[in-house]
C-alpha cells in the first residue's frame, strides 16, 4: 500500500477471525482500512449478536476509529447488524456516523443490500455459515430490502473462529453446494469467512457474481468515501469502480 493513501475507510470489526482481509484489500486498492475490534461472546445466537452489535460498542469503536480521520466507517459485521432488522441496522449506522464525526456509515448487511442494487440483482441464493436460526434473519433482511432469496442453505457452524478457519476448498465447496439454477448472484455472508482471495474462483465456479462479506464491505466503504477503484481480482463488482449504482 502507498505511503499516502487515497482514502482512509474506518472498520469495526468484532472479535478476531478474517480481519487480516483488509490489509489485504489496502493492498490491492490503495485505501487505509484501520480496524477498530469490538468483543463479545463468540457464538452465532440471537441475543449474543444484539449484545455485539449494541450502541455502546459500535459508539467505541467508532470513537476509536475517528482518530484515524476516516472518510467513512463501516460496522464490518453481517449477522451484528441483519439481527436488528432494517430500521434497528440503520439506527446502528446513524450511531456510528455520528459517534465518528459525522462520516458516512453503514454495516456489511447494508453493503449487501446496495452491491445488488448497484448490479441490477434482485434473485440471489444464500449461503450462510450461521445455524439457521441466524441465517433466517439475514433472508428476512433481504426480503424487507426487496431482494427475491430464491435459495437458503446454512453449515450450522455456531462460533465465528471456527468460521475464520475454513479453508478456501471449504468455502468453494460450500457455495457450490448451496446454489440455485435462478439465482443471478450468490450471496456469501460472515465477515469472518476469508473469501478476498478467492473471489474470483467462487465465481468462475459458480458462472454468476459472487458477493462475499468482506469484498461487499470494503466496496461500500469506498462507494461511501467517493473513492472509484476498479479491481477485477476482488469480483464481478469491482470490475466497472465502486461508484456505478451510488445514491
Amino acid at each position: 500500500m502507498s505511503q499516502h493513501p487515497a482514502v482512509t475507510v474506518g472498520i469495526i470489526y468484532p472479535d478476531h477471525a478474517a480481519e487480516d482481509e483488509y490489509e489485504f484489500a489496502a493492498g490491492l486498492v490503495g485505501a487505509a482500512f484501520p480496524v477498530a475490534h469490538i468483543y463479545g461472546t463468540d457464538l452465532h445466537a440471537v441475543p449474543e449478536l444484539l449484545d455485539l452489535g449494541s450502541p455502546a460498542k459500535l459508539v467505541d469503536g467508532a470513537q476509536r476509529l475517528a482518530a484515524k480521520g476516516p472518510d467513512s466507517v463501516v460496522w464490518a459485521c453481517t449477522s451484528g447488524s441483519f439481527v436488528y432488522g432494517v430500521d434497528g441496522a440503520r439506527a446502528q449506522a446513524d450511531g456510528v456516523s455520528a459517534a465518528a464525526g459525522g462520516v458516512p456509515a453503514s454495516s456489511t448487511s447494508f453493503a449487501f443490500v446496495e452491491a445488488l442494487r448497484a448490479l441490477d440483482i434482485t434473485r440471489v441464493a444464500v449461503v450462510a455459515s450461521y445455524p439457521v436460526d441466524v441465517g433466517e434473519l439475514f433472508v428476512e433482511f433481504l426480503g424487507e430490502s426487496g431482494v427475491d432469496v430464491v435459495s437458503f442453505g446454512s453449515a450450522g457452524i455456531e462460533t465465528a473462529a471456527r468460521v475464520g478457519t475454513l479453508s478456501p476448498g471449504e468455502v468453494l465447496d460450500l457455495a457450490a453446494a448451496n446454489d440455485h439454477p435462478d439465482a443471478e448472484a450468490i450471496l456469501v455472508p460472515d465477515t469472518a469467512m476469508h473469501t478476498l482471495r478467492i473471489v474470483r474462483e467462487l465465481e468462475k465456479q459458480a458462472g454468476k457474481p459472487v458477493l462475499t462479506a468482506n469484498q461487499v464491505t470494503v466496496w461500500q466503504g469506498l462507494r461511501l468515501a467517493g473513492y472509484t477503484v476498479m479491481r477485477p481480482e476482488l469480483g464481478t463488482l469491482f470490475e466497472e469502480g465502486t461508484d456505478h449504482g451510488a445514491r
